[in-house]
């Protein structure tokens, strides 16, 4: 009935001609709850959960999940009851993971700029550790621990200078990058954090990108690291963690997805005879293809030789800019398979941009009223949503178990208006 390959989003199925999302019609999600929406599949997620655990079983390790991804209450929630720690780069993060009945001392606060307020909280919260990512950064958490009688948890973040191959701008290892610090001052930070009686050393750090295929990189940053932790361990400097951060790619169009299981294996044969237990922080390996995005095409603009056909979307750039930020592609799956012969389409939203698009180029038999669904929408998408053009943001829902909730309802004015003077 479709030649459209669905291995990569394991919660959608073509059943006579219509698209289910873990047996549940996405139509029937479509009328209940609107579009666009937000499907996420709770299967989906647990077993990427387990895939990542077994593949890093023959090791000690520790999973904590990348909150930037979806920060969605029950998702985190879903990630928690799992036995995730989480990874935060904010005060508001940590406040979520809270919420969600994250545990603080399962919580590690990375991130470049920690502001007063956010080191306070953190600390009141007794999270289990800081990445710190400058000496500025360990001068003010000293302080502030001093101040409020507190002992704060130290890694500091390596940027070991490892290109991770992948978009410039998700790229966070390389020495242009603003994250991290070179390995001879982080030794010099390690010394500050010793001699410190309100620092207290935990681990080493480090995250050098995102959407990474290749696991080579990944091991060098990892050969750098123990590099490190071997001067350290001759300054006297015992650590009980290594954080290798996330940054697992996964399968968009015809990417070949990292090989998690040979990089386990390579982590444990480093890691062989070693005290040090790993950290890992995913978020788009275990939420990515766990998503979609419900959308309706509202008109149809047909072109002609010198400009494409435009298919006019309920949802835009404001729901989902990774196409308009990255030009990343998302597959995009047609809800109920049409007998009429495909044409190529742009798949374009209302907003007043011409850089609002979701999808261009694509071979797709349309019509005004369809509905599609646009893959791969559970990380970095409603997370990065806006109200751009006054737009309330997409509904959120979760499946599990074949059935649907709401997780989010739909944005009103009322809700964009209310914080206005």
């Amino acid at each position: 009935m479709t030649t459209a390959d669905l291995s990569h989003v394991p919660a959608c199925s073509y059943q006579d001609g219509e698209l289910f999302v873990d047996g549940v019609a996405a139509t029937t999600l479509a009328q209940q709850y609107g579009t666009p929406s937000f499907v996420y599949s709770a299967k989906s997620i647990r077993t990427e959960i387990d895939r990542l655990s077994r593949a890093f079983a023959d090791v000690p390790h520790k999973l904590h999940y990348a909150v930037k991804a979806n920060s969605n209450l029950s998702i985190l929630r879903l990630c928690a009851e799992a036995g995730m720690g989480f990874d935060i780069v904010s005060g508001g993060e940590l406040l979520r993971v809270l919420k969600a009945g994250g545990d603080p001392e399962q919580v590690i606060f990375s991130g470049v700029g920690k502001s007063v307020d956010e080191i306070d909280l953190a600390l009141k919260m007794q999270i289990g550790c800081f990445n710190v990512e400058s000496a500025a950064e360990l001068d003010r958490l000293q302080s502030r621990a001093q101040l409020l009688g507190k002992t704060a948890p130290v890694s500091v973040r390596v940027n070991p200078d490892v290109d991770p191959k992948t978009h410039p701008y998700i790229s966070t290892g390389l020495k242009q990058n603003k994250f991290g610090v070179p390995g001879d001052v982080a030794l010099d930070l390690y010394r500050t954090t010793h001699d410190s009686d309100h620092l207290l050393i935990k681990g080493i750090d480090c995250h050098i990108g995102s959407q990474i295929s290749q696991y080579e990189p990944l091991v060098e940053a990892l050969d750098s690291l123990l590099e490190l932790v071997d001067q350290l361990q001759e300054m006297g400097i015992t650590l009980e963690h290594i954080d290798l951060g996330g940054g697992m790619g996964i399968r968009y169009q015809d990417e070949t997805p990292l090989d998690v299981t040979s990089y386990g294996k390579l982590v444990a044969e480093r890691l062989a005879g070693r005290t040090e237990h790993i950290l890992l922080e995913p978020g788009r390996s275990i939420v990515g293809n766990a998503g979609i995005l419900l959308t309706r095409v509202e008109y149809t603009k047909p072109g002609d030789a010198d400009a494409p056909s435009f298919a006019v979307a309920d949802a835009a750039m404001n729901d989902l800019i990774r196409p308009a930020l990255y030009d990343a592609w998302h597959d995009v799956l047609p809800v109920q398979i049409h007998d009429a012969a495909p044409q190529q389409w742009d798949i374009v939203g209302p907003i007043c941009e011409s850089g609002d698009f979701l999808a261009r180029g694509r071979s797709l038999a349309l019509a005004e009223g369809d509905l599609l669904a646009i893959a791969s929408a559970g990380a970095y998408c409603m997370v990065q949503a806006s109200n751009y053009n006054s737009r309330g943001r997409a509904a959120e829902v979760l499946v599990e178990d074949g059935d649907a909730r709401l997780i989010r309802r739909r944005e009103t004015f009322e809700d964009q208006v209310q914080l206005e003077l």
